[in-house]
């Protein structure tokens, strides 16, 4: 068990939050939630103890050993992949360390011998013979092939580091796993094995993360910060996110009752206040309105940008054809022989873990890269918007603050107009004349997402849209899309995000897969439930 006491903690006199008190049981997993800066991360920095409380304590039921998602992805580097994952227990690697140099000396001695017996034993205790085993389905569940269990974690690119970091945080059962975005650059069949993992995990898991499929697949419980407070709620996040909703329009409804009869005191008073016969009641009725007291509705730290995209002109029958498209990029076949053709209305997502192929053909498709083989051709009343995975070169050495940016892109070029459209993204005040150079990864991608609905046009392109959002956020974009009269190409890795927007889905193959791509009309669910029986036949024969 993890219990908090009474905990605060403040950064320059500003509580982030105060007064919590939380009990962690076994077999639950709790998903935390909040906007960004809300303290999420540094609740779970409280939580393990690298971060201390302002006031109150944390603590754990003795023998407890609690597991960390590192954010490092360099730590390790010096490792092996296998070490790496092992390291997760840290007292089991110091053993298998120390009795392996033992065992190692050319002058053994007897103490060298007891010394080695103990460890032996500690080593047995401690589940040693089987860690290698068990490193090793972690790792493979996850994604990374049994012939890069050796090698050295340099060699990974990062979303192998992740895969590797995320299997050493759950390595050897331990009772407490905090787990901060694991989600974060695993493709969507590792999301999967970690769903299934956690859901049936026995001990207690704390988890942030901003994927909503994710949250409600694993979670019990819901702890929310905000207001400068910690909550804790039984239920997923959709269990929590209605009985939110319900909660402020019960505050709204009460407080309409409240302000209606305050209304009417208030006119009774005006009415019979100068009437001698009447002024008893009027006074009366004015201690009564006096006593009436509005629940305010708490200024939660939660903001919803306003995302919503237009056409200038209406989509004509024939959107796309694509035919034969190939493309190999820094010596690799990203794109193989792919071939598709859509049709008006349609809102496709690319999926798989061939991303490097997604990004390729959303930027051939924009006109920013050329084909090693085949065509496309857009229908002649498509205007397309694009939004690059990477945008640094919109931010990258500009010295231009959000208002001169966006003027960029806009037919009104008024600053009230264009500071208006800012404010509908959360940039407020002052904060509209910071520069773009200095955004945070999800003010670019508010800004990117400015651009593109300036542009007004009926073809969007996005490839993974809902990167470096938080959870209201990807909520706007979610909502904007699926009204979205136009197409849309989408890639993410957001299983809710796609499967609520998308009604046809493509995953591109890899040449080793056979090239070509795997063309399904449908939601996201149905897809996954086509990809499992197409995999059961396989295995049959």
């Amino acid at each position: 068990m993890l219990t908090v006491s009474d905990v605060s903690l403040q950064f320059d006199g500003t509580d982030l939050f105060k007064h919590v008190d939380l009990k962690f049981t076994d077999g639950n997993c709790y998903g935390i939630i909040g906007a960004n800066g809300a303290g999420k991360s540094t609740l779970l920095r409280v939580l393990s103890g690298d971060l201390e409380p302002t006031t109150g304590s944390v603590s754990m039921s003795p023998g407890t050993r609690m597991s960390v998602l590192q954010q490092d992805h360099f730590k390790f580097d010096e490792y092996s992949v296998m070490d790496t994952v092992i390291m997760g227990n840290r007292r089991l690697y110091d053993v298998r360390c120390e009795k392996d140099a033992l065992y190692m000396k050319e002058d053994f001695s007897e103490a060298d011998g007891e010394r080695a017996a103990e460890l032996e034993g500690e080593f047995a205790e401690l589940g040693g013979w089987d860690a290698e085993t068990e490193a090793a389905q972690l790792l493979n569940g996850l994604g990374i092939p049994t012939d890069r269990h050796d090698a050295q974690m340099s060699s990974l690119d990062g979303r192998g580091k992740v895969k590797v970091l995320l299997a050493q945080a759950l390595f050897g059962q331990p009772n407490i796993v905090l787990l901060d975005e694991p989600t974060n650059y695993l493709d969507i069949e590792s999301i999967d094995w970690l769903e299934e993992f956690l859901i049936d995990y026995p001990y207690t898991v704390l988890v942030v993360s901003h994927d909503r499929h994710f949250l409600n697949a694993v979670c019990t419980h819901t702890v929310d910060i905000d207001y400068n407070q910690v909550r804790m709620y039984a239920g997923n996040y959709d269990f929590w996110y209605e009985s939110s909703r319900l909660m402020q329009q019960l505050i709204r409804n009460q407080n309409k009752k409240k302000e209606e009869k305050i209304r009417e005191l208030q006119s009774f008073i005006q009415r019979f206040s100068a009437n001698k016969s009447k002024s008893k009641q009027a006074t009366s009725r004015k201690k009564v309105l006096e006593s009436i007291q509005l629940e305010e509705m708490p200024a939660s730290s939660r903001k919803y940008p306003f995302v919503g995209f237009s056409m200038e002109r209406e989509l004509g029958k024939d959107i796309l054809f694509v035919e034969g498209v190939s493309k190999t990029v820094d010596g690799v076949k990203v794109l193989d022989n792919v071939s598709f053709s859509v049709g008006r209305g349609e809102k496709i997502a690319f999926i798989g873990d061939n991303e490097a192929g997604q990004t390729a053909l959303f930027q051939i498709l924009a006109g920013e890269l050329e084909p090693d083989a085949g065509s496309f051709k857009w229908g002649v009343s498509t205007s397309r918007s694009y939004f690059p995975k990477d945008n640094s070169a919109f931010f990258n050495d500009c010295d231009l603050n959000l208002v001169e940016w966006l003027r960029q892109f806009s037919t009104d070029t008024t600053e009230t107009y264009l500071r208006g459209f800012l404010g509908r993204m959360l940039f407020s005040g002052d904060e509209v004349y910071k520069p773009v150079k200095v955004l945070s990864g999800g003010e670019k991608v508010r800004c990117m997402l400015s651009r593109m609905m300036l542009g007004s046009a009926n073809v969007l392109l996005l490839d993974q849209p809902t990167n470096h959002l938080d959870l209201e956020s990807i909520t706007a974009v979610n909502n904007g899309l699926s009204d979205f009269g136009g197409n849309v190409f989408f890639s993410s890795h957001d299983h809710q995000f796609i499967d609520t927007v998308a009604t046809r889905i493509i995953e591109l193959r890899t040449e080793s897969e056979g090239g070509g791509c795997i063309d399904r009309a449908g939601s996201y669910d149905e897809f996954l439930e086509y990809k499992a029986k197409l995999k059961e036949r396989e295995e049959l024969i």
